[in-house]
């Protein structure tokens, strides 16, 4: 496994170099816009070959889940979740809100981690059972014991409902806390795992932007519920984080809030 971490990191940050460039140029991407808040630029789905070919040469028995490209099958049991470009939304208005997501997953449970954000030179990683680290530096998440310590992230797509969004921001200002988006979970995630924010809420979630995060959450000593990561792939779900002392008052709120 050490292997897969170390050579994770490394196509994490030549996928991060490449994004960076295309950012360095956004005026002249070509964006389509797949449907509400949800764009798609060349820089995602080229940055996502990039990252694939990488991972191929390396492992090539190795299975791949990409946002932009379609599935390949494992042949020996690990599956490479990737999301090129967290946060294109802000990718392309050249806002400097994004990250390269990769995740690792084998036996239903998320192995490796790796969020890096080439804009601030931030790389966010964790293997299971080894703990966490943010540029190779250990990674603790505090333990908050109240809502009004910190700000709670949460974000919005389109099989998000408006109602539930909007009733879960008004419970969280009910408790004297301040809701945050950043339009990235995956890097609003990390946040929660470095004590920036003191948890994140959001009804549902593809796997490319959640997994990777949920195990350095985790590695961290912060809390998350517990998943399958082989049906977080096949169909995404609601995501649930925070630090210790007020995981279960968010997992409260999001029962209150979310239908099933």
């Amino acid at each position: 496994m050490n292997n897969r971490s170390q050579k994770a990191t490394e196509i994490a940050k030549s996928g991060g170099k490449m994004a960076l460039d295309y950012f360095q140029r956004v005026n002249d991407l070509e964006v389509v816009d797949k449907g509400l808040q949800d764009f798609v630029s060349e820089a995602d789905q080229n940055v996502e070959i990039h990252i694939r070919s990488l991972i191929e040469q390396a492992y090539p028995n190795d299975g791949i889940v990409g946002e932009e490209h379609a599935s390949k099958p494992s042949k020996s049991g690990y599956i490479w979740v990737i999301d090129p470009i967290d946060g294109t939304t802000n990718f392309v208005n050249a806002i400097p809100v994004w990250c390269v997501v990769l995740a690792v997953v084998k036996d239903d449970q998320t192995q490796i981690g790796v969020i890096h954000d080439p804009v601030h030179n931030e790389t966010f990683h964790a293997v299971k059972g080894s703990g966490a680290t943010l540029n190779d530096q250990p990674l603790t998440c505090p333990a908050d014991t109240a809502m009004n310590r910190g700000s709670i992230g949460t974000g919005y797509c389109n099989r998000s409902s408006k109602s539930s969004t909007t009733r879960l921001i008004s419970l969280i200002l009910k408790q004297d806390g301040v809701f945050h988006r950043n339009a990235s979970g995956a890097l609003s995630l990390a946040y929660t795992a470095a004590g920036r924010l003191i948890g994140y809420v959001e009804e549902h979630m593809n796997a490319w932007d959640c997994v990777a995060a949920q195990l350095i959450i985790s590695e961290a000593g912060g809390r998350i519920e517990q998943q399958s990561a082989d049906q977080m792939i096949a169909q995404g779900g609601r995501v649930v984080a925070g630090s210790a002392g007020i995981f279960d008052e968010l997992v409260r709120i999001a029962d209150e809030v979310f239908d099933d």
